[in-house]
């Protein structure tokens, strides 16, 4: 009884914020309906199963990514409050328990959505392994975003794993590629993507495919409960947090606290290296060898450009990875240090020093993973002009940074995580992606990753300069998103007047 009310209070606990409800529909709409037929397509190029299985396996996908998410912050942000609860007299395991069952609660609605959207899109052929299918695949996510939050407590690297593992998971799958390839039978949901296409895999054993994903899942989630239960017996040290404090000497205190901060996260920055090489080098495994056309513009005119697959996947695979880090990075750089910059702002620091602060950590951070994605794409791709090329991926990077610090006061953490990766996927990963939109449409010039990705074709693939209106569509972007996050910062970190707020 005590397990219910706790699952109960707990998924309470989740709805109050309607962000978590409203992404709840968003998330299987853009996966599923939305993205369903580009992501097929995309499929298609690198050899996996034809249209309808890929479709199908959408609704899989976008119930795993919202379960995951939700469970993430289900664990890491409640582990002193679950400590106290258990301290109180609450068994452990039941507390784990307990929000293991609210988890359960989230993916069986996450993965009724997600069955809701993919009728809408195509309808279901096979009823049985399509909701079976995606109910295991939510309650497997339920798990990994269990286990990640009972070892990882910081919000940036917690959720950029969880996406890290999805996004290998769902990319480099069997659906997105040849199925019996040795090195992706570890995945997560290997086994239930091939059971739910129908896709034998003739890999696994005495056991079948259904047996083996039965016992993904049961596994999975053992161990997360056996971890959601130890880490309220775990005493964690407590972080510390640097107190900045005339604009130049302000700027610089803040400037060093804040970098101080960001060096006490060393697992961020190793997710900068291996994210970018992972994705970028991943691809030149999975991405078969043939012919692509696109349309570019060429000393003045248009010009019918043939190259190779793999490298024009390769090409556009850095800015993908590149900005889905920023706009994660830029969405807690001002989510985590609201509360201690409103502070500072109470004690007499500057608003413009504090923002000054943040925004250099973020942009040197940015950079930085550009470096790294630059580096690892020069092995194995020759962009025709480098210094654009570069230039374009500065540009997407420090873009969707700034546009995931305005995400922060808008969302919220599980909110805000679940919008800073929609939006560069959708931008960057499928309207601007070349592989699937040969020539730019109408609706592609209307996002923010319009300019930075012209430039960085025509900085890949040609060697004159010939994109100077998507550039100044990009800067014009940049600076509207960076005068946007001005404000908002200004609003968010102003100290509350006392006087006022009393009367």
């Amino acid at each position: 009884m005590t397990t219910l009310v706790l699952v109960r209070r707990f998924l309470t606990d989740y709805v109050r914020n309607p962000v978590n409800l409203l992404l709840l529909a968003v998330v299987p709409a853009v996966f599923v309906v939305v993205a369903g037929g580009a992501l097929a397509d995309f499929a298609r190029l690198l050899g996996g199963p034809d249209g309808p299985a890929v479709q199908t396996a959408t609704a899989g996908w976008a119930a795993a990514f919202l379960a995951g998410i939700a469970m993430y912050f289900q664990i890491a942000t409640t582990c002193n409050t679950d400590r106290r609860v258990v301290i109180a007299g609450l068994p452990a395991s039941r507390l784990a328990l307990a929000r293991l069952l609210t988890g359960g609660c989230l993916a069986l609605l996450a993965a009724t959505i997600a069955l809701v959207a993919l009728v809408a899109r195509i309808g279901i052929d096979a009823p049985v392994r399509t909701v079976a299918g995606t109910l295991m695949f939510a309650v497997i996510y339920v798990a990994i975003g269990a286990l990640v939050g009972s070892v990882v407590r910081n919000p940036v690297n917690g959720s950029v794993i969880v996406l890290f593992v999805w996004i290998v998971d769902v990319f480099f799958g069997p659906a997105m590629g040849a199925a019996d390839r040795i090195a992706i039978r570890g995945l997560p949901t290997h086994f239930v993507t091939l059971w739910m296409v129908d896709t034998p895999s003739g890999h696994s054993g005495r056991i079948d495919d259904l047996g083996w994903a039965l016992t993904w899942t049961v596994a999975a989630v053992v161990a997360a409960w056996a971890l959601a239960a130890a880490r309220t017996r775990t005493a964690h040290r407590s972080r510390r947090r640097g107190h900045p404090g005339s604009i130049i000497t302000q700027a610089a205190a803040a400037s060093q606290a804040a970098w101080r901060d960001a060096r006490r996260n060393p697992v961020l920055w190793v997710l900068f290296v291996v994210v970018p090489v992972v994705f970028i080098l991943g691809v030149y495994g999975v991405t078969p060898e043939r012919p692509i056309t696109l349309i570019l513009d060429e000393q003045g005119r248009r010009i019918a450009e043939t190259t190779s697959l793999v490298d024009l996947h390769g090409a556009t695979m850095a800015p993908t990875a590149i900005a889905s880090l920023a706009a994660l990075l830029g969405l807690f750089t001002v989510l985590d240090s609201r509360d201690g910059d409103r502070r500072a702002a109470l004690a007499g620091l500057r608003p413009g020093a504090l923002l000054s602060a943040r925004l250099g950590v973020l942009t040197l951070s940015a950079l930085a993973a550009t470096a790294v994605a630059l580096a690892t794409t020069a092995l194995v791709f020759d962009a025709a002009a480098w210094p654009t090329y570069a230039a374009a991926n500065i540009l997407i990077a420090i873009t969707y940074g700034l546009i995931g610090a305005l995400l922060a006061p808008i969302f919220g953490r599980v909110g805000g995580v679940f919008i800073a990766f929609l939006l560069p996927f959708l931008d960057i990963g499928i309207v601007q992606n070349p592989m699937l939109q040969p020539e730019p449409t109408t609706w592609s010039k209307l996002l923010p990753g319009y300019g930075g990705s012209r430039v960085l074709l025509d900085g890949a693939l040609t060697q004159s300069f010939d994109e100077l209106v998507p550039l100044l569509m990009g800067l014009g972007w940049l600076t509207a998103i960076a005068v946007a996050v001005v404000l908002t910062y200004r609003r968010a970190s102003r100290p509350v007047n006392t006087r006022q707020a009393n009367a």
